[in-house]
């Protein structure tokens, strides 16, 4: 049953309402945001914190892998939620390349369906087992709940398949997703040119490829008028193209990961596969023009693309690891520290590219903190430094580049359907 929940004093961040205020808060044991009473029920719920206490609506991440079915050893429907709810989570989006793929609508359901602490609105495929050969039943896809269409992990390298798929989910109304890159570009490269590559001897990965893909892609955006999200972007061209884009008035957004907007490839300490993702980490320049494309808004979304690995597969090395690193638990204080705290990104902004924006794209109405709607909130303790050890984290993985850092900024709880999860804290 739900119960009742009140916070004396907390920073309300609400994008929705441009509300950033200290103030209280009091959700009712209906589980909806109320005024307080003059006194409270039996068995309210408080939460004690003695640093700053920051409450949002529940944040909410397009591009997450939960790795269900087929590769559940790395993550499955229950870790990846718990992981999701550790970060502030309430909302994620999964991806469909999963084995099998997430073709079907029996697939699309099962997810959709999942009883867990946070909602999933599933991905499906935009061609046939994501082989970029022959589009996907994506009316049927879509009946059956799939959010965006992508093929996440690939891109959909052929432009007639891609117009045929765009035009078909633009009478469905929805957005399709791209994994932008162009795999002959590639050609097996792992690592942006960098110090550690020609030690290593590793085959660079060419910015060329995401770049490439990025003016493909745009260009059947432009003749089919689907709205078109690049995932994860990574390089300074990309910005370019995504601002020229936007100022076409094209219906073009796009993404912007915690470890692109904070690392970059100068900086990979060694033969260590937890720096290794796709697209690989860009130069400086590349990490500077992604921070400046967050604080002018040509880029007003972040994703985690949280991408759980077992740890013996990360144990490879560079050069034989798999691509991708988890992100879920370490977003908040990534994004905090980096774009609000050191670059100035507004609260508000920073608020709004976690919770309304992305909820928005899927056509989702975002959930808020006024009076009246039902609580799907996120406390977070912006001060609290913490570890980033296997042992803190929720996910199966621990494939991250923080592994073993200290992070300052963590979600203590989120309160979603009546219920209060405890992350960490009293």
């Amino acid at each position: 049953m739900p119960h009742a929940l009140y916070l004396p004093r907390a920073r309300l961040l609400d994008p929705a309402t441009g509300t950033d205020r200290t103030g209280e808060l009091y959700v009712d044991p209906q589980g909806r945001i109320a005024p307080r009473p003059e006194i409270l029920p039996e068995g309210c719920v408080t939460f004690a914190h003695e640093g700053e206490l920051l409450v949002t609506p529940g944040l909410c991440d397009l591009h997450v892998h939960f790795r269900d079915p087929g590769q559940t050893a790395s993550e499955d429907l229950a870790s990846g939620a718990a992981a999701a709810a550790n970060g502030g989570f309430t909302r994620v989006v999964t991806m469909p390349n999963t084995l099998p793929a997430t073709d079907s609508p029996e697939l699309v359901a099962r997810a959709k369906n999942a009883a867990l602490p946070v909602s999933i609105y599933p991905s499906a495929c935009c061609t046939r087992a994501r082989n970029g050969k022959v589009p996907a039943e994506l009316e049927a896809l879509a009946e059956a709940g799939a959010s965006c269409f992508t093929d996440d992990g690939s891109m959909v390298s052929n432009p007639e398949v891609m117009e045929a798929v765009m035009r078909r989910a633009k009478a469905l109304g929805r957005v399709v997703m791209d994994h932008a890159v162009r795999p002959e570009i590639q050609q097996g490269g792992v690592i942006r040119e960098c110090p550690l590559a020609e030690r290593l001897g590793l085959k660079v990965f060419p910015a060329e490829a995401e770049i490439q893909a990025v003016r493909d892609d745009i260009a059947v955006c432009r003749r089919t008028g689907c709205p078109l999200h690049i995932q994860h972007i990574s390089c300074a061209e990309t910005v370019r193209l995504v601002a020229e884009a936007r100022r076409e008035g094209l219906p073009v957004t796009a993404e912007i990961t915690p470890h692109h907007l904070a690392l970059a490839a100068e900086e990979i300490p060694g033969d260590d596969a937890n720096w290794r993702m796709n697209p690989p980490l860009g130069t400086r320049a590349d990490r500077a023009a992604l921070r400046q494309a967050l604080l002018d808004g040509t880029v007003a979304i972040f994703a985690t693309d949280h991408a759980p690995h077992t740890p013996e597969s990360k144990s490879q090395g560079f050069g034989k690891g798999p691509f991708g690193i988890i992100g879920l638990e370490t977003a908040f204080a990534v994004t905090w520290h980096e774009m609000v705290l050191k670059d100035g990104l507004a609260p508000l902004a920073w608020a709004a590219y976690w919770i309304t924006n992305p909820n928005r794209l899927l056509g989702l109405t975002p959930p808020t903190l006024e009076v009246g709607q039902t609580a799907e909130l996120a406390l977070f303790a912006p001060d609290l430094p913490w570890q980033v050890t296997p042992q803190a984290l929720a996910s199966k993985s621990h494939d991250t580049p923080w592994l073993g850092q200290t992070l300052t900024g963590r979600c203590l709880a989120t309160y979603r359907n009546g219920t209060l999860r405890h992350t960490t804290g009293k």
